[in-house]
């Protein structure tokens, strides 16, 4: 899936509770693509790294370097979410909710990631296996996505302004 359609499922998902909830939530759902193929980004803007050629399509994964290939897989795994959730929830002790976002990235990104470009490693670093998904960047998924997410964001926003636009109720 997209990355700025992470961070909204994860935000709408996770994060709305309050502002804060909502921008934090947000954030954490771009993370898992941010630290691994962010990474990436800001390392070949620098010139540290080669920049790979998306113009015609994906590009094959061996053109990645290999330490993008690490973060995708520490960022992409639910088992190091799960792992991370439960240390956060030992430390505070109370779950840290928006967290949430990024183990909701990670399953997303199971059915929409296919074979062709970086399977997601979801039971990394207990197992290798991958599902054979969709690309997320088909019509048949990114048309849907889109819809339901402004659908859904639609309808909250809608329940946030009838919470403001309420009118208090005068005792006599």
């Amino acid at each position: 899936m997209d990355i700025v359609s992470h961070g909204l499922w994860g935000a709408l998902a996770f994060g709305r509770r309050n502002r804060t909830s909502f921008c934090l939530a947000f954030a954490i759902g771009l993370a898992p693509d941010l630290f691994s193929f962010g990474v990436l980004w800001v390392a070949a803007t620098l010139g540290l790294s080669p920049t790979p050629d998306f113009s015609h399509g994906t590009p094959p994964e061996s053109t990645i370097p290999l330490y993008v290939h690490h973060l995708y897989h520490v960022t992409h795994s639910f088992v190091i979410f799960l792992t991370v959730f439960a240390l956060l929830w030992l430390l505070t002790k109370r779950p840290v909710w928006e967290l949430g976002a990024w183990g909701l990235h990670v399953l997303v990104d199971i059915p929409t990631h296919s074979f062709a470009f970086f399977p997601t490693p979801f039971l990394w670093p207990l197992s290798d296996w991958k599902f054979d998904g969709w690309q997320w960047n088909q019509s048949a998924i990114l048309i849907p996505n889109f819809t339901v997410l402004f659908l859904l964001y639609a309808w909250f926003l809608l329940q946030q302004g009838r919470l403001v636009v309420r009118p208090e109720r005068v005792r006599e």
